[in-house]
């Protein structure tokens, strides 16, 4: 039994109704029930919102919403593996064990089912041991990082570091977005994120991106209105 969690809750403060602003004529948050759906992967989709109003949203796209998030778990401190665990306890409650669990993050338009269905195959050739997550490069390597003080002023992380030529530096990745995948054992495991590794999937930034605020919607747009562009020639 597969599940893909979609967190879309309300009273984002970078921009403001973020998950269902308007994307090219959808809510932003189409995109992401699009994929889930389309990759056919998924028994439940479950859309993890404290809101009426993207329940409502949700549901006129034909997905249902079962129940609301607590609304203890919609704050701006809340870390995003509690609201998974949440959502996989309370299903459980509710009679419908899951063994995988998708997060799919719902701002981010360029995931497509090909995508979630190529992270599933790399998920189960390492028997979901490990969580997966979409991993990208550093543009610059990292040791060549600096601080910047109030007065902005730049000081080198690492002086010795930032002497280094990149060719002789160990390529680095961050988590990029848009999806994670976990197994039913990870979320009843309190201290897996301590010990765990994680298997990875590599995704270009161009299409991995998942939209935090407003340049990273602009951003969205031009690289969605490419990718369509070249498609339609």
């Amino acid at each position: 039994m597969k599940l893909a969690i979609i967190p879309a809750r309300s009273g984002s403060k970078r921009i403001k109704n973020k998950n269902i602003l308007d994307f090219f004529g959808k809510p932003l948050i189409y995109y992401a029930l699009k994929a889930a759906k389309e990759s056919k992967l998924f028994d439940e989709i479950h859309v993890s919102t404290d809101s009426e109003e993207i329940k409502n949203i949700v549901e006129k796209l034909g997905f249902e919403v079962n129940f609301l998030r607590d609304k203890k778990l919609a704050d701006d401190y809340t870390g995003l593996f509690s609201v998974i665990k949440w959502v996989f306890e309370e299903y459980k409650e509710r009679g419908k064990y899951f063994d995988e669990i998708f997060c799919i993050m719902p701002a981010a338009p360029l995931l497509n089912e090909a995508d979630l269905i190529n992270g599933h195959k790399k998920f189960k050739k390492f028997n979901s041991v490990h969580p997966l997550i979409v991993a990208s490069p550093f543009s610059v390597p990292i040791e060549w990082a600096f601080y910047r003080d109030n007065d902005g002023i730049l000081v080198p992380k690492d002086k010795i570091s930032l002497q280094k030529r990149s060719q002789d530096i160990e390529t680095t990745f961050y988590e990029s977005g848009p999806f994670n995948i976990f197994s039913s054992r990870h979320l009843e495991d309190n201290e897996f994120f301590i010990k765990s590794k994680y298997i990875s999937i590599l995704m270009d930034k161009t299409r991995a991106i998942d939209i935090d605020n407003y340049e990273d919607l602009e951003y969205a747009k031009v690289l969605y209105l490419g990718n369509k562009q070249l498609k339609d020639n």
